[in-house]
């Protein structure tokens, strides 16, 4: 049998040839025929075979529960009509897409998300024909053809010998024991040409500041929708989030009621069961993201994580939502593992995939289409799994097709949508950028300088390796576990944040890109850097700026290399108050840190400082409010006070300061 396959182009003439014309006033009316050819949601181009996900209305949904309820493996429905369809296609299951967890049906209920459901029938079906035959049944309102998604990586991971690494020493003045740290330039970058020829100082997440301040608390939760991670790994093992009831082993049983069996590191949502990494077109995507996020610090083994904790138990966790075996995946999956992270206490939800870059051009588009997933998503975002943050934060790579727009889920709105640079500082040859991208963070570019090609990320792989790997895919954990970074400061100093205020203290806790965009870049293409300018998102996201921003410390941007004259009232309410600046406390640590030789002066509300390193520290700022001298004892004056500030030393900065 030859399969008809359906295009938006095909749709549209079957609407057009379907639609009659009201004789009284020349109104255009839908026939029957173009209502059911309206509840097709995607077209079967790049759909799974042998499976549809149906929305149906609530005297269906009841029947359905009931049925299933009843017969674990359900091939029928209880409602006639819809029963002599799934005879028809050869059903041999029909089960609710969203599964039940008693703990939160309520929440779930109460969003319609429990009338989702999800046929399977043999593939050699006509997937447009069984679409059709579904979408004509009154008590169905919508059918969703289950589409794939694909990883935004860039090519094969290149795995490497870590003896052929240099490892860190004493000498090397790092703030964790792990040999490799000294080769992860993204997260402290000193422009070591062993790096890359190209390599320029500062271009990192200025992690060593960051860490001195937090390293990660287990109490956040990272879910990383991706590959299976390999929770056997010694650099993640200690890092991974385990269900505690599902401990007793392999029992084939669902001990804690979630709805999935033996689920102790997360679950493998494709394949219905075990977490894997050994599928023979894994690439150990899941993995890497995973060291990225939380590969264990201080443990002398391989390298760190952004949020892994100090070597005391104490790292943020890793849940493994496993959505892609191989090249397998489908959208059934997806939700459900976006369900799943939700209901077990995932508050950031990691994405380094998505679709075809220019599949979609506008949120009103995406959503028209992937209805089932922005459900989840939104159900994610209602979940309040920390006690810092109000709800879920979803995080997703821009894409890799040098693309003029992010791809999609990223670009939706409410999404943050990542994109990549290198090790000079520069965007990535294959990142995309423009409308829909929010902030930068590094993915790597082997093709940065080809003699060392260490300019690309390094962490964790399957079977106790490392390796580097390149694209938004790797920026992407970056935001992740700087995100949780953050979190795990806001605990510790008991600070609250709602959703969108958190999503806001990320995307200005940045430095800027745009002064260096200019001229070109050679890579694996020559690039014109200015198409580039205002286009990769608010900046470079920067950990210790985020956890300025949680503290409530105000950032002063300082410029390296030569004196700069900082008008401190700018950074003080709003400007011109009545204080007089009296002078800065630097601890000796930190002025050698930026390269500080002589204490800075005020002059007036002037402070004349010079750095010759890029890094962050916090000084203190002494004055006196409220008059020229402080009062006390036998005189009267203002009141002496110190202010916490935080500089930011940068060998360039906006006109703006980097800081909107």
């Amino acid at each position: 049998m030859t399969k008809c396959k359906f295009s938006w182009i095909a749709l549209a003439a079957l609407l057009l040839a379907s639609c009659t014309t009201d004789p009284q006033g020349g109104a255009i009316v839908d026939s029957p025929e173009a209502a059911i050819a309206k509840k097709l949601i995607h077209t079967s181009d790049n759909a799974v075979t042998g499976e549809l996900i149906l929305y149906v209305n609530d005297d269906a949904a009841r029947s359905l529960e009931a049925v299933c309820a009843a017969e674990p493996m359900a091939t029928r429905s209880g409602v006639s009509d819809i029963d002599e369809v799934l005879y028809e296609i050869g059903a041999t299951s029909i089960e609710r897409l969203f599964v039940v967890d008693p703990r939160h049906e309520e929440r779930l209920r109460a969003r319609g998300m429990h009338r989702w459901y999800v046929v399977r029938f043999d593939e050699s079906q006509d997937l447009d024909r069984a679409a059709m035959s579904l979408a004509r049944l009154g008590a169905i309102e919508r059918v969703e053809f289950s589409q794939k998604i694909e990883r935004t990586d860039w090519g094969e991971p290149r795995v490497v010998d870590l003896e052929e690494l240099r490892a860190a020493t004493r000498a090397d003045n790092l703030p964790f024991n792990d040999p490799q740290l000294v080769n992860q330039w993204h997260y402290i970058n000193t422009g070591d040409p062993y790096i890359s020829s190209h390599a320029r100082a500062g271009a990192d997440i200025n992690a060593e500041a960051a860490w001195a301040l937090e390293t990660g608390n287990p109490d956040i939760i990272v879910a990383v929708l991706d590959e299976g991670v390999d929770y056997t790994h010694p650099d993640l093992a200690a890092n991974m989030w385990i269900n505690e009831r599902e401990l007793n082993g392999a029992t084939g049983a669902d001990d804690d009621g979630n709805g999935y069996e033996d689920d102790i590191y997360g679950y493998n949502f494709v394949s219905d069961g075990a977490i894997s990494w050994n599928d023979p077109e894994d690439k150990g995507h899941g993995t890497h993201v995973a060291g990225t996020v939380s590969a264990v610090n201080n443990n002398g083994v391989g390298v760190c994580g952004v949020a892994g904790g100090s070597g005391k138990s104490d790292g943020v966790k890793i849940m493994s939502c496993q959505i892609f075996v191989g090249k397998a995946n489908n959208l059934a999956s997806t939700v459900r593992a976006i369900q799943y992270a939700a209901n077990n206490g995932a508050c950031i939800l990691q994405c380094s995939w998505g679709i075809e870059t220019g599949a979609y051009t506008s949120d009103s588009a995406f959503a028209s289409v992937y209805s089932s997933e922005l459900e989840a998503f939104e159900y994610f975002r209602s979940a309040k799994n920390c006690a810092a943050l109000d709800g879920g934060l979803i995080v997703f790579s821009a894409g890799n097709n040098s693309g003029a727009m992010s791809g999609y889920p990223g670009a939706y709105n409410n999404i943050i949508s990542v994109t990549a640079v290198s090790a000079d500082g520069l965007p990535a040859w294959y990142t995309n950028y423009g409308p829909g991208c929010n902030v930068a963070a590094p993915g790597g570019d082997e093709y940065e300088d080809t003699k060392t090609r260490r300019s690309s990320v390094l962490s964790t792989l399957p079977g106790n390796r490392y390796g580097y790997m390149d694209g938004t895919s790797m920026a992407c954990p970056h935001v992740s576990g700087i995100a949780a970074l953050g979190l795990s400061y806001a605990l510790k100093l008991g600070k609250t944040f709602t959703v969108d205020q958190y999503k806001a203290l990320l995307l200005t806790s940045v430095n800027d890109i745009n002064s260096y965009l200019t001229g070109t870049r050679q890579s694996y293409k020559v690039m014109n850097l200015a198409d580039y300018r205002g286009k990769m998102g608010t900046g470079t996201i920067d950990a210790f700026q985020v956890l300025m921003g949680v503290r409530g410390t105000r950032c002063v941007p300082v410029t390296t290399g030569s004196q700069q004259t900082v008008n401190l009232q700018n950074y003080l309410g709003g400007g011109n108050l009545g204080i007089k600046f009296s002078s800065i406390e630097i601890a000796p640590e930190d002025m050698a840190r930026l390269g500080i030789a002589e204490n800075p002066v005020i002059f007036g509300n002037n402070m004349l400082i010079t750095c010759t390193k890029p890094g962050s520290i916090i000084i203190k700022v002494n004055m006196i409010a409220g008059g020229t001298s402080a009062g006390g004892g036998a005189s009267i004056g203002g009141m002496f006070i110190t202010k916490e500030m935080a500089l930011v030393a940068r060998p360039k900065h906006a006109s703006n300061g980097g800081w909107l």
